[in-house]
């Protein structure tokens, strides 16, 4: 070989180490936030009275988004549509209503094997992944833990609920490390943000990460009661934090402030982790909610009507900040009509993994968010059952555009012209007869193809 061959040949594999190694820094760490039952007027940012200041800096500090929608209006539909990139109505299990751990029936549901979640995908493409927090996605058998799902490490608590003080779900423990059940004091909220900081600290320094950090506030708590032999549905905020909102005269509003301040403080804590550890620059930050809040657990979801378990837009859309520093603008609002479902695309993309590698019900909005296109406009939709103890009646939901159309429980079909009326006030589908049509027969075709999907495709 030539000297000028042996020179063109070490400069073009030079070259082409430089672009691989280009390639792996861009693709970003990804710390995904998400609260429990948070409404979507109770973030400062938003406009609620309660204070959160450490996530009304983040939205500052990147772009907060106004319309971007749940995958379900409750716990275990929404949680498995963000990791699988499906909508629910395609889960093996028909997990279209929250797992109760204390349902025999549900012991045995939850997220199966061939169901893959985004975690194994990252974990495949060099990520080092790990999910703190709630899971919800099965709880009788380890076969439904995180840890047999794409995640790397898992610490948190696999039921819809937990008592705030004793990490126990009524009388059960349900404080999990890897796959084992522990015994830890300390309020959870708390005990969630130390385990985020640690594991930004003590994480593999060769590897970009992906953290799911699914904390349980604002959510009731579910604590033992001795007099009624039963767990029961509290909320329960820290007593030195209720007693700074005593000028808030609902008791209820006033606990679950305490649970936000200590919501928000600890995601501060654990901000401010990345930034000592020098990762801004590095980390695309999301913080969101699973589903819309519970009016009758102190959730305000102003101005949009309904709440968690309706498809009302107070059920579904959700508050969502987004944060990478030197890569998405800051102080920014962006009203385009997303979906969690659409993140699964979007880390894929970011993460160098070809978009063939699977079928997801979402999009890649990527340049919508960092370039400020526009998204071309599509229709999403939710189909959900409620559990057979509480009647087992489903609900149905499909926007495009602005038109929004929802079958309810009790079988009423309600036509919202959301460009006009974004708290639906006024049904106009006796005004728009036409409309209605299209768009229940757009849902009915839709909900026939995802149920007739085969199951190994699910």
């Amino acid at each position: 070989m030539t000297r000028i061959r042996r020179t063109v040949l070490v400069l073009g594999m030079s070259l082409c180490l430089a672009v691989q190694a280009t390639n792996a820094q861009q693709r970003p760490n990804i710390l995904f936030i998400m609260a429990d039952d948070l409404g979507y007027g109770d973030l400062g940012c938003y406009g609620s009275e309660l204070p959160t200041p450490h996530l009304d800096a983040l939205a500052r500090q990147g772009i907060k988004l106004t319309q971007i929608y749940a995958a379900a209006s409750t716990c275990t539909p929404s949680r498995f549509g963000l990791l699988t990139g499906k909508h629910p109505l395609r889960s093996k299990d028909n997990l279209l209503n929250p797992l109760a751990y204390g349902d025999p029936a549900d012991a045995d549901r939850g997220i199966r094997p061939g169901e893959k979640t985004i975690a194994a995908y990252l974990t495949e493409a060099g990520y080092y992944t790990a999910l703190i927090g709630k899971w919800h996605l099965g709880h009788g058998q380890k076969a439904f833990l995180p840890t047999r799902h794409g995640f790397q490490t898992f610490w948190g608590y696999t039921g819809g609920a937990i008592d705030f003080f004793t990490s126990r779900y009524g009388a059960e423990p349900d404080l999990h490390v890897g796959e084992e059940i522990v015994e830890k004091p300390g309020y959870v909220t708390d005990l969630t943000s130390d385990e985020a900081v640690h594991f930004l600290t003590s994480r593999p320094k060769n590897q970009p990460f992906f953290l799911c950090l699914h904390y349980n506030a604002p959510h009731f708590g579910k604590p033992w009661d001795d007099t009624r032999k039963a767990a029961v549905n509290i909320l329960q905020g820290k007593p030195e934090y209720i007693i700074r909102f005593r000028e808030i005269k609902d008791s209820t509003r006033r606990e679950y402030a305490a649970m936000m301040k200590s919501l928000d403080e600890g995601v501060g804590r654990v901000l401010n982790a990345l930034k000592t550890a020098g990762l801004e620059e590095e980390t695309l930050v999301i913080f969101t909610s699973d589903n819309g809040g519970s009016l009758n657990h102190g959730g305000r979801n102003r101005p949009l009507r309904g709440q968690k378990t309706t498809l009302f837009e107070g059920g579904i859309r959700v508050p969502c900040l987004i944060r990478w520093k030197g890569r998405l603008p800051e102080g920014k609002q962006n009203d385009t009509p997303l979906s969690m479902l659409d993140w699964f695309p979007t880390w894929l993309r970011l993460a160098g993994v070809a978009s063939d590698a699977a079928a997801p019900d979402g999009m890649d909005v990527w340049p919508v968010l960092a370039d400020g296109k526009k998204m071309p406009v599509r229709p999403l939709f939710w189909s959900e059952v409620a559990a057979p103890r509480d009647g087992g009646r489903p609900t149905n939901a499909i926007r495009v555009g602005r038109w929004k159309w929802i079958q309810t429980p009790d079988g009423k079909q309600l036509l919202f012209d959301l460009g006009r009326d974004e708290s639906e006030q006024l049904d106009v589908a006796d005004r728009h007869p036409g409309m209605r049509a299209e768009l229940m027969k757009r849902f009915i075709v839709w909900r026939e193809t995802a149920l007739n999907t085969p199951a190994s495709e699910k």
